[in-house]
């Protein structure tokens, strides 16, 4: 398979685990949904890594590198964006997240001391313009409850783009790691976990109260994890890693990101409700704004 299909695979993946995420999310709440999210995928990972024995091939050089990765990228990344959710829906909070690969790019400006004009700064305009327009007129007047906001929409906004934001500086420092042809991607994404399933563990020792669940854990929200998990973690993020070896990082995030488009008639047939026609233009805008300031680089 040729890293183009890895990442949309991976795209489409993150899609469907999306709308499977919603009811165990807003069950358990974000950390705690996190959390059990993350023991259910480093189990998983940690499996795979003793079968093939990819935990044998990794370099101590690696480790330190792998677990900052984690824990920006998963542990602060992934709990932000289950919080957006449980605030903005699947729909809005997905389309923010696509903002990683824009931010992947400017992390990339400022790293190599380029700057951004021409089709670059069209390109993140576009993009500002995509996602503006999708969460502010993007909800139809009779909308499926996903599409409720639920709290202050600036604090939803705020934690969609600093899951993004953490989401492509995890990436950006776990790909020094991936270049190395020795380094198994199972194993990777297993150290990735299991250093932010740690540091979830100790923040759930100081028992504050957004750290504990909001309803009991059940089989049906533990299988809906389990299910999540593997699509998107287990699958999708090592689909990524493996993409990322293979290819440009430019055209890994393009395709990556187009996570919202794939989302949308997901929604449509999920919930029977046509997504408003906003929606749609603030996802394609979006898209076209990445593939524009990526397309740049």
């Amino acid at each position: 398979m040729g890293y183009e299909w890895c990442a949309l695979a991976s795209a489409t993946l993150w899609a469907v685990a999306a709308l499977i995420s919603v009811k165990p999310a807003r069950h358990l709440g974000a950390f705690a949904y996190s959390r059990w999210r993350m023991l259910m995928v480093t189990l998983m990972l940690a499996c795979g890594s003793l079968f093939t024995g990819g935990w044998q091939s990794l370099p101590s050089t690696a480790w330190s590198a792998l677990a900052l990765s984690g824990l920006v990228g998963i542990f602060i990344g992934d709990t932000a964006l289950f919080a957006c959710m449980n605030r903005l829906g699947p729909r809005r909070s997905g389309l923010l997240f696509s903002c990683h690969a824009l931010f992947s790019a400017l992390l990339g400006l400022w790293l190599f001391g380029e700057t951004l004009t021409g089709a670059r700064l069209w390109g993140a305009a576009l993009v500002l313009c995509g996602v503006w327009l999708a969460i502010a007129f993007g909800r139809r007047a009779q909308a499926h409850e996903w599409e409720a906001v639920q709290g202050t929409l600036l604090l939803g906004v705020g934690l969609g783009l600093l899951a993004a934001l953490c989401q492509s500086a995890g990436a950006v420092i776990a790909k020094p790691v991936m270049q190395d042809a020795a380094v198994d991607p199972v194993t990777a994404s297993g150290v990735r976990m299991a250093t932010a399933l740690a540091a979830h563990v100790l923040l759930r020792l100081t028992r504050l109260p957004l750290t504990l669940p909001l309803r009991p854990l059940n089989r049906e929200i533990l299988a809906l994890i389990s299910l999540n998990g593997f699509l998107a973690m287990t699958l999708g993020m090592t689909l990524i890693l493996v993409a990322l070896r293979l290819g440009d990082v430019g055209m890994v995030s393009i395709l990556s990101s187009t996570t919202p488009v794939i989302l949308l008639p997901l929604l449509w047939w999920h919930t029977g409700q046509r997504p408003a026609l906003p929606a749609w233009l603030g996802a394609a805008c979006a898209t076209a704004g990445t593939m524009l300031v990526l397309g740049a680089a």
